[in-house]
Formats: structure tokens, sequence, C-alpha cells
């Protein structure tokens, strides 16, 4: 194949952390993604599980700071989910 014919290198899915905001935001999304195949392989499935940063805090000056964090949020989940994981931590504490 001559350098004409090569395919472009395709995009990557995440982008690189270039600021500390997306590094931590793609670390959540890391923690997220392993949560949740943790909780699957469980037999367990969360309705919900995302990603959020906090509210940016709007002093006059700069209404588009960065986050400082981000937060894996669990969502809410029904009482059989919920029982659900309780035996699972349970299992694994024992265990």
């Amino acid at each position: 194949m001559t350098p004409q014919q090569q395919k472009p290198a395709l995009p990557r899915r995440t982008p690189r952390a270039e600021d500390p905001a997306t590094a931590r935001i793609q670390e959540a999304v890391a923690a997220r993604d392993d949560l949740a195949a943790a909780l699957s392989g469980a037999g367990v499935q969360l309705p919900v599980l995302d990603v959020r940063t906090p509210w940016p805090e709007t002093d006059g000056e700069d209404s588009s700071r960065p986050a400082r964090y981000a937060l894996v949020h669990l969502g809410v989940c029904s009482a059989p989910v919920a029982h659900a994981l309780a035996a699972v931590i349970r299992k694994g504490a024992a265990g």
C-alpha cells in the first residue's frame, strides 16, 4: 500500500486529558464503567449510572470555570435492586 492509499488514523473515542478538569472527568467515567461492569457481572443493574460535575460557580468574573472534581452518580433504584446490591456487597465483604 502506498502512503496515498493508507487510511487516515481513526480519532480517539476519549480525548486525551490535556487539563486537570478533563482528567478528573475521564477518571470518573472510567470508574463508572468499571462499577457498571462489576455490578453487571454480579447480576445487578442500576437504572442510572452517570458522571456529574459540580455546578459552575458564578462570581461575575468567570462563569465557565473548569470542574474541580467529578462524581459518579448512582441514581435511584427499586427496593429489589437495593436488596440485590446489598447481598452482593455482603458476599464480597465476607469472601
